[in-house]
């Protein structure tokens, strides 16, 4: 299939890349929860996996029980959460032999200016974007210096991804490429960590317009880290996320202004 610019936008794109995804990712997003709070944190934690998009709306959860092995709660306290989940139209439950809990499209907000609003009362947006960027760029480096073969094949395809994916799928296919290159970073801490921060930028980026020209400079900076990376440059590798993170904050700042 014909590589897609970003510029062509929702006219083409590649097949999407998320068949799995989520599967593959459970390890990095989804921990152990506290007994105290199984509850609250499983849904936390599955909220986390919505909002990152790893699984894509139309697309079925992983497994009940593969949900509840890694959160280590009963299928009970799994199916409350699923529950909830559903009752907030997120997800739909569905019988029969290719049955499953499915995602559902998010619902675009009636005034997305007031939506912003909100959900940057709820977060502190500098020290999240202070913190995603030190996690990022330490990670670039850490990927850089302990880079293998199939982890440099694994950021290439998450890359070509997102140089191929179509408008209204960008912010999904972005998200994953980033994840890719945390967890090549070989630390399970910095990526569950991420996974989180990333899912707070979601909650901001998807209150605010997708720039074509935006997506452009963007994919330009993500080529830039990838082959710092692959050249197993740490310095280069850092010094260019560093750089992404500062565009994603400043277009951040300009709509929060």
């Amino acid at each position: 299939m014909a590589r897609t610019s970003v510029a062509d936008g929702a006219a083409a794109g590649a097949t999407a890349t998320g068949d799995g995804a989520a599967t593959d990712r459970l390890d990095s997003v989804l921990r152990p929860v506290r007994a105290g709070n199984g509850f609250e944190e499983a849904l936390e934690q599955v909220l986390q996996l919505l909002r990152l998009g790893l699984v894509p709306p139309g697309e079925r959860l992983p497994s009940e029980r593969e949900l509840s092995q890694h959160l280590r709660i009963s299928r009970v306290t799994l199916r409350e959460v699923l529950k909830v989940l559903q009752d907030q139209g997120m997800v739909e439950s569905r019988r029969g032999r290719y049955g499953g809990t499915f995602v559902l499209p998010r619902t675009a907000a009636p005034d997305g200016s007031d939506e912003l609003r909100r959900r940057i009362a709820a977060v502190d947006v500098e020290d999240t974007l202070r913190f995603r960027e030190v996690l990022e760029a330490g990670a670039a480096g850490l990927c850089a210096e302990g880079l293998t073969a199939d982890g440099g094949a694994g950021l290439r395809a998450a890359l070509d991804a997102t140089q191929g994916a179509r408008l209204e799928d960008y912010r999904r296919q972005d998200t994953l490429l980033h994840l890719t290159l945390v967890e090549l970073s070989g630390s399970r801490t910095l990526a569950a960590q991420y996974a989180a921060v990333r899912a707070t930028l979601n909650e901001l980026l998807d209150c605010i317009p997708l720039l074509v020209r935006n997506l452009e400079h963007s994919q330009q900076q993500h080529a830039a880290v990838v082959e710092a990376v692959l050249d197993r440059d740490p310095d280069a590798a850092r010094e260019m996320m560093r750089e992404h993170c500062g565009g994603t904050a400043a277009l951040l700042r300009g709509f929060l202004a």
